[in-house]
């Protein structure tokens, strides 16, 4: 045992339960769960299979060294195998393999910047063993249930017996995974992934680990009272339209313009507006179709579905999951876009679904779907005798990005305690503003100002966030646009600088520092240096030529096509990655220093604790208002809330 120092491994398993749907936690509590698979390599010899599924046993020394937090084990998506092994060794939900000695080649490829799959990664690598693509049918055929036909002889599952000759291929398949994870760490190893960043990684799993408590006799009665409210908002329809199925984009569409209202689409926005327009029947079929449109019901199923005997959902979270920034991204319930609430008597409304009393529901709310949606939060609950706490940072990418550009107007308004809208409009417009004030009505010209044209956003910016829909008129864009830009000289400067930096450290080869940021090319990967210490990979940059005949920037990435393609940057944009990325680096430094505290969730620059009684939400906001040691001069504010189960204060 005192030999092992590294283990690589790899798995294959079944289980009835939808592991998409469901994630990795609720698939292995199935009572039909079994690892299949075992592949493992020691110290990087020759990879070992062991068929439990045709009755092998894993040997001692390695079924030791999976509980030996000092031997270092390696996989790729490690949680899958940990989770899975946990299950495995025989431990109880809600308990796992401790995180700390586990490493994950996917993660480390997301630090790189570079494909998150194992085939991705090894056909951007050019490595020498590449993995199988026939993986995807023989996990089908032996990893999830089978329908039963007349030619299977009626059997639900497939067993190595009933095709000996794809089994083998799949011991074959299991065996090249752990191959391609070695050669992807020796590919990787002169660009390690810092302790620090697996001490954050260790800390995220220990969170998914966790999980959140959800009030599932609650979310039952809400896809109970959800399907009610469809069935009579489509008979509701039915009698308007005469159609045989008035959700049909299709049908609606030709119904719509046999009545006068020609429309491209039936988005959300797009049916909004023409509200705006309408009366009588008409806007009645529209309201109806804005109502029905509501997916809502889709998160309490989601919770529905993966959700542990123990009501609680894990594994919410994927680390480094936004792959310019390394922000967090959420799947399952995915709690990056929940719907806001701004029901002003929420705890009623919610008390009614969890009662099942439909028929006060919707003598008290006449839009069912959009009362549905706004509870979404609330499913989630602390454990009994708990509360939660929940804190967020203050405006956290503006402070960033006037502390980086040195905008000190900017940083003197946090420094009061000031708002950064009423600030912003009161320079632009050269008037003092007010919220609910003198010129207040100018506040709503700064924020969105500031939310659209931090990262050199324009008039396009301004539209995308909604600027129409907020009573902004479009010939006021290109002024505003203007305006703004003239009162934060500073920020457009850093644009420009860090602009020009890149393209002189991507031609000349040669590291370049502003704004104590810094830039290097090595190995045919850009490097951003963040003041703590992480760095932005952008992989194999290159000058190229962008739409208006000018220098750009290319590099290799997963762009808005979900596929590995060459994306094209240029100065503000990398400003957005990197404020972006310094206001993630702000959370997780918070987010280590309350590690003890039960963080059971966290939502863009938000963090949510389930709370002893006892403890004080003053001191949570202090703590994660303390400045890390490197970013000296940085202003931070934070403030929170208690409550009872989840919500938007």
């Amino acid at each position: 045992m005192a030999g092992i120092k590294t283990l690589h491994c790899d798995i294959e398993t079944y289980s009835s339960i939808n592991l998409a749907k469901c994630g990795v936690y609720h698939y292995c509590e199935s009572p039909d769960f079994e690892i299949l698979l075992f592949s493992y390599s020691v110290d990087g010899s020759e990879v070992r299979i062991i068929d439990l599924a045709c009755g092998e046993k894993i040997p001692p020394d390695i079924l030791s060294a999976l509980e030996d937090d000092e031997v270092i084990k390696y996989a790729h998506n490690s949680s899958f195998e940990r989770v899975c092994l946990s299950r495995f060794l025989g431990y109880p939900v809600g308990e796992y393999l401790a995180p700390k000695s586990w490493r994950c080649t996917m993660t480390w490829a997301a630090y790189m910047g570079l494909p998150l799959s194992l085939e991705g990664l090894g056909a951007v690598l050019g490595l020498e063993k590449q993995k199988l693509t026939e993986g995807k049918d023989l996990i089908r055929y032996f990893c999830v249930p089978c329908n039963p036909t007349k030619v299977n002889g009626n059997r639900t599952r497939n067993l190595p017996s009933d095709a000996p000759e794809k089994w083998e291929r799949f011991r074959f398949y299991n065996i090249r995974d752990v191959e391609v994870e070695m050669q992807i760490e020796q590919k990787l190893i002169k660009f390690p992934v810092p302790d620090s960043i697996w001490e954050e990684y260790h800390l995220s799993e220990e969170i998914n680990d966790r999980g959140i408590r959800v009030d599932m006799p609650f979310v039952k009665q809400a896809i109970s009272m959800d399907e009610v409210s469809r069935k009579s908002l489509t008979s509701s329809m039915q009698e308007l339209t005469n159609l045989d199925n008035p959700n049909s984009v299709v049908q609606m569409k030709s119904w719509l313009s046999d009545n006068g209202i020609e429309m491209e689409t039936l988005g959300k926005k797009a049916v909004a507006e023409k509200l705006k327009e309408t009366d009588g029947e008409l806007n009645k079929v529209l309201s109806l179709r804005q109502q029905l449109a509501k997916s809502s019901v889709k998160k309490y199923t989601a919770m529905e579905n993966a959700v542990c005997h123990d009501d609680r959902i894990r594994g919410m979270f994927t680390f480094l999951g936004a792959n310019r920034t390394g922000r967090f991204s959420s799947k399952i319930v995915q709690l990056q876009n929940l719907p806001q609430n701004h029901m002003p008597d929420l705890k009623e409304a919610r008390g009614i679904v969890k009662s099942g009393d439909y028929e006060t529901l919707e003598m008290l709310y006449e839009d069912i779907p959009d009362t549905l949606s706004q509870l979404i939060r609330t499913a989630f609950v602390p454990k009994d005798g708990n509360k939660f706490i929940v804190a967020d940072f203050s405006a956290i990418e503006a402070r960033v990005l006037s502390w980086l550009a040195g905008e000190e107007w900017r940083t003197e308004v946090f420094a009061s305690g000031g708002d950064i809208y009423c600030a912003s409009a009161s320079q632009m417009f050269k008037v003092p503003v007010e919220k609910h004030g003198v010129n207040g009505h100018l506040r709503q010209k700064g924020k969105i100002a500031e939310l659209a044209l931090g990262y050199g956003g324009s008039v396009g910016a301004l539209k995308a966030m909604g600027a129409l829909e907020m009573g902004l008129a479009e010939e006021e864009f290109k002024p505003l646009v203007n305006a703004w830009r003239a009162s934060n000289p500073n920020i457009v400067k850093f644009w420009w600088d860090v602009d020009r930096v890149v393209k002189k450290c991507i031609k000349e080869n040669k590291s370049q520092k502003t704004n104590n940021i810094e830039f290097h090319c090595m190995s045919g990967m850009l490097f951003i240096v963040l003041p703590s210490g992480r760095h932005l990979a952008y992989v194999k940059p290159r000058i190229g030529e962008n739409i208006f005949g000018g220098e750009s920037v290319t590099y290799e990435g997963v762009g808005g096509t979900k596929k590995w393609e060459r994306i094209e940057s240029y100065g503000p944009k990398f400003v957005e990655n990197i404020v972006q990325a310094i206001s993630r680096d702000i959370l997780m430094y918070s987010m280590m220093a309350l590690r003890n505290c039960s963080i059971v969730a966290h939502v863009h620059d938000e963090v949510i604790i389930e709370a002893d009684p006892r403890m004080s939400i003053d001191s949570v906001c202090e703590q994660m208002g303390r400045v890390p040691p490197w970013a000296k001069g940085l202003l931070l504010d934070a403030d929170g809330y208690e409550c009872d189960f989840y919500k938007k204060d």
